[in-house]
């Protein structure tokens, strides 16, 4: 769980290792991806030493530190940083800016833009000849930086990271008095040692449980052995709870594990749940599985799907009106990369963040949908939340824009362009989508614009990254010039 150094950061940290995490990073302000906004690297976190002190003086506390590795980073370049963030509470470290420079970053910050002038961050292949960078690099780098942090460790008299860590006492803070800027700075926070009982671990020492010998996965694969066995069709209904996490993952792998990434036969297993499905509900589904659900999901819904169907409406019973609720959570569909999913409701934020081949047709997105997606379809018959399609690169996303605002105010621009759907073989595409989510899902949202279909077509918004529509048509031209050329005798 990476989370953001700042004020209060323990607290959640101490919830990451009661949830059990394997991992906690805490990230400082510094560093970070040349793609993100300007804001973001000014404003946005602190320090890594204030975030990481805080956590590690919260677990030790709460008897949680034994329990879970405490990672850094934040432009780490040196032995010394890494001696100073193991002392502060840290086991493991994280570096990105400074191995990027050993093979030629010069930080233009254009990571997203396709013009990075060093062939780094570029697909371009004229840009890309001017990448000077070897392995050797990087490796020579981390050999300076593990000797240097070695002979830090033999004056302080360590042999071991594992012996280090948490050793704030170890640290003395530079005396400064006099100085306007540093004079009144008072760092007793920063460096207290929590007065602790010997019995309570400073280093992760023993592995989460994370009872999966108690997932509802287990009793899946026995009902489904004869589809994963003989190959034959089963169907069967199913409860869920919230606190039932990666539903249908553990049956994805037997899938994959007896039949490769071709997976089962479409339909194959089919289960019919019911309740409030736990994050990551069917996590990289593999094909030949179904799950239609009747309830509501939390995050990461689809995570990575690999091939699976999913559906997903409101309980027959439920009083609400479905296009007007957020059925599922955040980041849903999260790097899906093949298969389809029917949601009857609004997603959460982050709608198909990194989506590459799935199809998916929902009644509503929050912030940031579609984020750097680079293939498959989405059709959206509702309202889009802020930063639509930032960093898009590739797939299509169809918006029904109702309201008239999406272009102007809800939709990044910076990669996309809007264009009418006026193909028939496209309008043919979205419609049978839509009427496919009218069958799994029974949507009052899809019967409407289906009963007024020419009204609708002219109300969606194509949003077209405009580097896919490029490829896509030097493509279509090297077909067609392929075809015209004589065949050799």
């Amino acid at each position: 769980m990476k989370l953001v150094s700042e004020a209060g950061v323990g607290t959640v940290a101490a919830g990451v290792a009661k949830g059990k995490a394997d991992v906690v990073l805490i990230s400082g302000y510094d560093g970070g991806t040349g793609a993100s906004p300007e804001t973001s690297l000014k404003h946005t976190g602190l320090p890594w030493e204030l975030g990481l002190a805080e956590t590690h003086q919260t677990l030790a506390l709460n008897d949680l530190r034994s329990r879970i590795v405490v990672e850094c980073d934040g432009k780490l370049l040196t032995g010394r940083d890494v001696a100073i963030a193991c002392l502060l509470g840290a086991e493991e470290f994280g570096f990105a800016t400074a191995p990027l420079i050993t093979i030629g970053c010069i930080m233009m910050r254009v990571c997203h833009l396709n013009t990075c002038p060093v062939g780094i961050a570029t697909q371009d292949p004229e840009l890309r000849k001017k990448f000077t960078g070897k392995p050797e690099h990087v490796i020579n780098f981390f050999r300076f930086v593990a000797e240097d942090l070695r002979r830090i460790m033999a004056q302080l008299g360590f042999r071991t990271i594992d012996e280090m860590v948490g050793q704030v006492d170890r640290l003395q803070a530079r005396k400064t008095e006099g100085h306007w800027k540093t004079g009144g700075i008072d760092l007793a926070m920063l460096l207290h040692k929590p007065d602790v009982p010997p019995r309570v671990g400073l280093f992760c020492r023993q592995k989460q449980n994370h009872n999966l010998a108690q997932a509802l996965d287990h009793e899946l694969i026995e009902r489904a052995k004869p589809a994963l066995e003989h190959g034959e069709r089963v169907d069967f209904e199913q409860r869920v709870r919230n606190v039932n996490r990666s539903v249908g993952t553990m049956l994805s792998y037997k899938v994959s594990k007896k039949c490769g990434a071709a997976g089962l036969p479409d339909d194959t297993i089919v289960v019919r749940a019911k309740g409030s499905c736990g994050q990551s509900f069917c996590a990289f589904g593999a094909p030949g599985l179904t799950f239609h659900v009747e309830g509501d999901a939390n995050d990461y819904f689809g995570k990575g799907l690999s091939g699976a169907r999913l559906t997903i409406r409101p309980p027959r019973e439920a009083d609400f009106v479905a296009e007007d609720n957020i059925l599922i959570g955040n980041v849903a569909l999260y790097g899906a990369i093949k298969g389809e999913a029917f949601i009857r409701g609004i997603a959460g934020e982050r709608f198909c963040v990194r989506n590459s081949g799935a199809t998916a047709v929902v009644e509503g997105v929050g912030d940031h949908g579609c984020e750097y997606m680079t293939g498959g379809r989405v059709v959206v018959l509702g309202g889009a939340g802020r930063n639509f399609a930032a960093g898009m690169s590739g797939g299509i996303a169809y918006v029904l824009d109702e309201a008239g605002d999406f272009k102007k105010y809800r939709c990044n621009t910076e990669m996309v362009d809007f264009e009418t759907l006026d193909n028939p073989d496209e309008i043919a595409e979205v419609k049978a989508l839509i009427e496919r989510h009218l069958h799994f899902t029974e949507s009052a949202v899809a019967a409407r614009l289906l009963a007024r279909w020419p009204e609708t077509v002219a109300r969606f918004v194509k949003v077209m990254p405009r580097d896919y529509k490029r490829a896509l048509e030097q493509l279509a031209a090297q077909e067609a010039d392929s075809q015209a050329r004589p065949l050799a005798v």
